[in-house]
């Protein structure tokens, strides 16, 4: 029976799996919390999980006020962007029936504002170590409000220019990893290096404490990819299980690579090509069988540790530019190699359990099977130009960005503070021991609010 609470269009199983999914989500920015926590330098701790921190709060406010509407509202411009307006903060707008899947429309912004919030937590990747903090408080809204959400409406929203024409982004292969992988390397060219000695030897401070995050990405990603087709349905199952095959296939090439380069199996290592899968799946997750899942898995583990363990050390530019955690490679060039694979292996039948009865969707592969190889090459030259167009938007609305920011503040911290570290930008240290009490109480919270122990 409909009632005020549960209206006729709420399918209540629905609603339960895409919050479900959004937790998940939700929880691998926390997952990337502790993964920066703990990869970094031990004096660089606090600072790196806390930009991501930060960038994950500062994106729900944003959103809230004009960050979703910009996304996937009215077109305000040529199908690029939507108008912005205060919809969200009204009951009328957030308990009525969301544009797409039969839930309210709460339901949907929250869905979407973790996938917002995780792109600005991937691009603080490849600023660790040396980005000042009043810099990374103003870049966050600004980069969400003027990148993010063009590239959003571009390619999701139904009134987005690049989705009317045909391109494929399952769950964000363009919209969140290629748009973080090239803005954290172009904002990375901006803001500036580490010092010489970080760039030389920046060991990670707890490698246990990186894999704990590393499987809270993981899970998680089964809401991210799951919770694409916005409904618990038999393609979502599909996703979630091509998630997970071409993660491990990813994770194993990755490892086999290093132990036959290095000699040893590498647990960093291992994580970067855990990321690597997850990425390149994304795009593709409920469009494709499960056999181009493994396959995609193979490349995703091998492509990306070319480029960043053989091609990055060849490339000058590569190699001037200081992107820490190496976010270009993971996320840019898995994300880009995961879109064009879609482009490849694109079934048509999945193609229409998610984009609906459209033959303009599909695969090369088949597209040539069916004696449709015009079609499939369309297919591609869309992949590539979806691609495209996230590159240059990135770069330049970067790039604008960064400027804008340096002439308020500067990008970069000072030589003292990047050698000294945490205690220097936020007067604390990750692993002070409390019992001394040496640095804590020599912090600004020792002395505030415990004056007794000064």
């Amino acid at each position: 029976m409909a009632t005020e609470a549960a209206p006729e269009w709420l399918n209540k199983g629905d609603n339960s799996w895409q919050l479900t999914a959004s937790s998940f989500v939700a929880l691998q920015s926390i997952g990337l919390v502790i993964i920066y926590g703990g990869i970094v330098k031990k004096k660089w701790a606090i600072n790196s999980a806390f930009m991501a921190l930060y960038a994950f709060a500062a994106t729900m406010i944003f959103w809230t006020l004009w960050g979703f509407r910009m996304s996937f509202g009215d077109s305000l411009f040529l199908g690029v962007v939507g108008r912005p307006d205060f919809s969200v903060l009204t009951q009328k707008f957030m308990l009525a029936e969301g544009f797409t899947g039969l839930y309210p429309a709460a339901t949907l912004v929250f869905f979407q504002f973790v996938f917002a919030a995780i792109t600005l937590v991937l691009i603080a990747g490849a600023l660790l170590g040396r980005m000042n903090f009043k810099a990374w408080m103003l870049f966050v809204p600004l980069w969400l409000s003027l990148s993010y959400t063009v590239g959003a409406f571009s390619i999701w929203s139904p009134n987005g220019f690049l989705f009317k024409a045909g391109v494929m982004d399952f769950a964000g292969g363009f919209v969140i990893h290629l748009s973080s992988g090239i803005a954290g390397f172009t904002a990375a060219f901006w803001v500036g290096p580490r010092i010489p000695k970080d760039r030389e030897s920046f060991p990670p401070n707890n490698i246990i404490m990186t894999l704990v995050g590393a499987g809270l990405l993981w899970i998680g990603w089964a809401g991210f990819n799951g919770g694409a087709p916005y409904a618990a349905n038999i393609d979502t199952s599909l996703a979630i299980y091509n998630t997970h095959l071409c993660t491990a296939t990813s994770l194993l090439v990755w490892l086999c690579l290093d132990y036959i380069k290095f000699g040893k199996p590498s647990v960093i290592g291992a994580v970067q090509g855990m990321v690597t899968g997850l990425v390149c799946i994304t795009p593709a997750a409920g469009l494709v069988q499960v056999w181009a899942a493994l396959i995609m898995g193979v490349l995703s583990g091998s492509i990306p540790w070319f480029t960043m363990m053989v091609l990055h050390k060849k490339i000058k530019f590569l190699k001037h530019v200081d992107d820490t955690l190496a976010i270009f490679h993971t996320h840019a060039i898995a994300g880009t190699l995961g879109g064009l694979l879609t482009g490849l292996f694109a079934e048509p039948n999945l193609n229409r359990l998610f984009f609906g009865d459209d033959p303009k969707f599909v695969g090369l592969i088949y597209a040539i099977k069916n004696g449709r190889t015009t079609a499939g090459l369309h297919q591609i030259g869309m992949q590539i130009a979806g691609m495209t167009f996230i590159i240059v938007l990135n770069v330049v609305i970067t790039s604008i960005i960064c400027l804008i920011i340096k002439f308020i503040t500067p990008l970069r911290l000072s030589v003292e503070e990047m050698t000294i570290g945490d205690d220097t930008v936020h007067g604390e240290d990750a692993y002070a021991v409390w019992g001394d009490g040496e640095t804590y109480e020599q912090s600004i919270h020792g002395k505030q609010l415990y004056p007794s122990h000064v």
